[in-house]
């Protein structure tokens, strides 16, 4: 037999018959009688509807009500179905209730059909599990893309439109708009947002000098190129809604930097010059200017007197050709000694009597005597 053998002992070490000298300890060390509690040797095997009933009895005495008699096992076990019940309600209940806070927002899926309604913050139910819920959060997200000498990848260097090469990073702000369509519509919508990101920026990039990705323009490219990628976004029906684009650095490759340094010191020497020779024309010509405007202004004055004098020796002819045509006699007397005054009125003068007869010609020094005149007077 299985629970024999040639030397009478049982599978535990024990004793196999009454005569032996052994201590016929059973399986569970009970003695010579088995779990049954009756006789029969150390021979006999584990009594498996003994063992069940041992197992109900410890389960009722645990129990709220629990005791001996047959009347209590039928009352043990409506407590035990009563548990069961309240348990899987409270399962449904934990399962159907949920909370979206205020920062997020919920999708509700019915057979994993999205309904059209949006859930808001605050408590909610559903009819769990025919019914589930996804939420999302509402928060404005960041992500970072490009920068070839700080990630490593190749995903910052674009081709600008005068055939430069640079490295640019750049950041994206954007939140989500639709939740339904953010769940539903694009499987990863972060890694369609990186591409079609890389994809505007490279266009952009493409279409400009290299002088405005480094310095010059970059509030309108990333202006444009926060439009290019809402609208594709837009096609694509993400449900993801763009904030702002901003470059946050914008190098030549490290290969190529010292050459575009020597560049850039080039440029601003050559803005110097410019500078310099902007500044020496503007004073130039501003003395131009000026010089310009006081011959303007003298040629005024002059043509003013000019006109003037011409007007007045007009007026003076007249007014004399009026007194002339009164009296021309005693005018022209008039203008001939006014013109003999004005030609002798420098010059020396020497006055002779026509008169007188021969001999020493009588002579009136009046050149010497103005002289001595001067003399005396200093």
């Amino acid at each position: 037999m299985p629970w024999s053998n040639q030397n009478g002992g049982g599978p535990w070490g024990g004793s196999g018959g009454s005569g032996g000298g052994g201590n016929n300890q059973g399986p569970w060390g009970s003695g010579p009688q088995g779990p049954r509690g009756g006789g029969g040797g150390g021979n006999q095997p584990p009594d498996l509807e003994d063992l069940i009933r041992r197992g109900q009895e410890s389960l009722r005495r645990v129990m709220p009500g629990g005791g001996g008699g047959g009347g209590a096992s039928g009352g043990s076990g409506k407590v035990m179905a009563a548990v069961i019940v309240v348990g899987l309600l409270a399962l449904w209940l934990m399962q159907a209730i949920y909370t979206v806070q205020p920062d997020e927002r919920g999708v509700e899926l019915r057979f994993g059909q999205p309904k059209d309604e949006i859930s808001m913050p605050g408590l909610h139910m559903i009819f769990w599990p025919f019914e589930t819920v996804e939420t999302v959060s509402i928060v404005e997200r960041e992500m970072e893309t490009g920068g070839n000498q700080r990630t490593g990848s190749a995903g910052g260097l674009m081709l600008s439109g005068d055939q430069n090469i640079v490295d640019v990073e750049f950041k994206i702000l954007y939140t989500v708009a639709n939740p339904k369509n953010f769940l539903f519509n694009v499987a990863r919508p972060e890694d369609t947002l990186r591409m079609v990101s890389e994809s505007a920026m490279r266009e952009v990039v493409g279409r400009r000098p290299a002088q405005d990705i480094f310095r010059d323009n970059r509030e309108m490219i990333s202006q444009e190129v926060r439009d290019i990628i809402q609208n594709s976004m837009d096609l694509f029906d993400s449900g993801l809604s763009i904030t702002a684009v901003s470059i946050e650095d914008a190098a030549p490759p490290r290969e190529v930097a010292d050459a575009f340094d020597e560049v850039q010191r080039a440029e601003q020497d050559e803005d110097r010059f410019v500078e310099e020779a902007n500044q020496y024309s503007n004073q130039k010509l501003g003395q131009a200017r000026g010089r310009g405007a006081q011959i303007r202004e003298e040629a005024s004055a002059y043509k003013d007197r000019v006109v003037n004098e011409a007007t007045g020796e007009a007026q003076r002819f007249i007014s004399i050709y009026d007194e002339y045509s009164k009296a021309p006699e005693v005018t022209r007397k008039r203008l001939y000694l006014e013109t003999m005054e004005n030609v002798f009125r420098g010059s020396d003068k020497v006055i002779m009597e026509q008169e007188q007869g021969t001999g020493v010609v009588p002579y009136l020094p009046l050149p010497e005597i103005r002289k001595n005149a001067q003399g005396e007077q200093q």
